[in-house]
């Protein structure tokens, strides 16, 4: 039952926000990789009303809400205002950034625009893990700046050996590689709560 859920943010069918929500985050579409692979983007998210909900939950016990969801203009309109709606992926992505933290034993510092993204943000090019709230860019860890080329493999090799599946983005400053920040993402994970709304609950009402 929806009562008994502990988790307290709404999840909400992408397919039935309204136009301009639809527009952004492009639920249940696909989107090409940048091997041409096609990825489906998701249809389920969490609501969430206001930027003081975002500062106050716990999505781990480091990490707040408001650390994923933190963009600048270059995020579309709608989404630079509540409510927002985040995939509901991002749960899982706080849980490894936890693993990751307990690993390196000190503080790990999501950059703006480093953790979620709408598709129509400006930053996301191809389909971006970052759309799917799998992704999180980190700029520092502890008192290390991730700044140069020897700090990011140092930390990269850390999470390789930490989190299954993690794959990180090589240091360097040519594309597609990351020389101001640790690029961690876990691929086009769609997540589906046991108690989100489909079709056939629509029907009912």
């Amino acid at each position: 039952m929806a009562e008994d859920r502990l988790f307290p943010l709404q999840v909400v069918d992408g397919l039935a926000l309204d136009q301009k929500y639809r527009d952004a985050l492009r639920p249940g579409e696909s989107l090409l990789d940048a091997a041409g692979r096609e990825r489906t983007l998701p249809r389920y998210f969490y609501e969430v009303p206001s930027w003081d909900v975002a500062r106050k939950l716990e999505l781990s016990p480091h990490f707040y809400l408001w650390e994923f969801i933190q963009t600048d203009v270059r995020e579309v309109d709608v989404f630079r205002r509540f409510p927002r709606y985040v995939p509901c992926a991002i749960t899982l992505l706080a849980l490894c950034l936890e693993r990751f933290r307990e690993a390196v034993g000190t503080f790990v510092h999501i950059a703006a625009n480093g953790g979620y993204r709408s598709p129509a943000h400006r930053l996301s090019r191809d389909a971006s893990p970052h759309c799917w709230g799998t992704a999180a860019n980190i700029y520092r860890i502890g008192s290390t700046w991730l700044s140069d080329e020897k700090s990011i493999e140092r930390f990269s090799m850390v999470a390789r050996e930490t989190l299954p599946a993690v794959w990180t983005r090589p240091a360097g400053d040519a594309a597609g590689f990351a020389d101001d920040h640790l690029h961690l993402d876990f691929g086009y994970v769609v997540s589906i709560p046991r108690d989100a709304p489909d079709d056939k609950d629509k029907a009912r009402r």
